[in-house]
């Protein structure tokens, strides 16, 4: 290659200068190929329904202690994807849930979890650790430790995990672009639902949960709970079926006050001396 070059340009020190010329030229299309890549990302947030997140992918705790999402993920489960260095969006979405969550039947650690897990690579457990005092001590209320569970993890698996979310976020120096959104999952990591915003209806927590509930039961419950409310993706809330439950209500109370009737005339002709 030297020979060539120094034939070509006429001597060694500008057949060098051409070489480190083309390798610069090589660097600078390689790293701009990967800041486009990068710019490229998509951030918000695509639904997947149905689809099932990755319940085999390694995080640590608040304590640091490396955990599978199939270790807290054993029944209906609330995750957060938020970073522990927001001021604004991520922590009014903890705190909105923190305050709704108290309101609700379902017991937490037992019929359902809360898991918040870290986009940012670079959060560690002690952050994690904080922000679970903080969160669990504004509920003012008794909420188990293990009932929401704080997580950091490094960037492969957080990858992983937000790509199978179709939760797409961006690092903007110190901070990040990203949706303001919550996913709810069976045992199995099947996504049932997304809610979005800081805020939390306990009417919604309650629906989704019963949505994402295992066993016979939760089957039964299910189907009323299809039956009653139905999920509007606009509003992005559970509204009230009305006209098909007071249909439901008119046709249940005209039968039964048809079959009264019937029953009540047998009687009578039962009593009726003349028949």
């Amino acid at each position: 290659m030297n020979d060539i070059t120094t034939r070509l340009f006429g001597s060694p020190s500008m057949a060098l200068l051409y070489q480190v010329s083309l390798l610069l030229m090589v660097l600078f299309a390689y790293s701009g190929a990967h800041t486009a890549d990068a710019e490229e990302l998509p951030v918000g947030l695509t639904e997947h329904l149905g689809s099932r997140v990755p319940l085999d992918i390694t995080f640590r705790d608040e304590a640091g202690r490396p955990v599978r999402l199939s270790e807290l993920v054993t029944g209906p489960t609330i995750i957060l994807p938020v970073y522990f260095n927001c001021t604004n969006v991520c922590y009014n979405l903890q705190w909105g849930l923190a305050q709704a969550l108290p309101k609700i039947k379902s017991r937490p650690g037992e019929e359902y979890r809360v898991i918040s897990i870290s986009f940012d690579e670079n959060d560690p457990p002690e952050l994690a650790a904080k922000f679970k005092r903080v969160y669990l001590t504004s509920m003012h209320a008794p909420f188990p430790q293990d009932g929401w569970r704080f997580l950091t993890g490094d960037a492969a698996n957080i990858r992983e995990f937000t790509t199978a979310a179709g939760y797409g976020f961006q690092r903007k120096g110190r901070d990040f672009l990203h949706p303001s959104a919550s996913l709810i999952i069976t045992n199995d990591g099947t996504i049932v639902r997304y809610l979005y915003g800081t805020t939390f209806l306990p009417k919604d927590l309650a629906l989704a949960l019963i949505e994402a509930r295992d066993g016979t039961s939760g089957t039964t419950i299910r189907k009323i709970v299809d039956y009653c409310f139905t999920f509007d993706p606009e509003q992005k809330t559970y509204a009230f079926n009305l006209l098909r439950v007071s249909a439901t209500v008119v046709i249940v109370c005209t039968g039964g006050f048809l079959a009264f009737l019937i029953v009540t005339g047998k009687k009578r002709k039962k009593l009726d001396p003349r028949t």
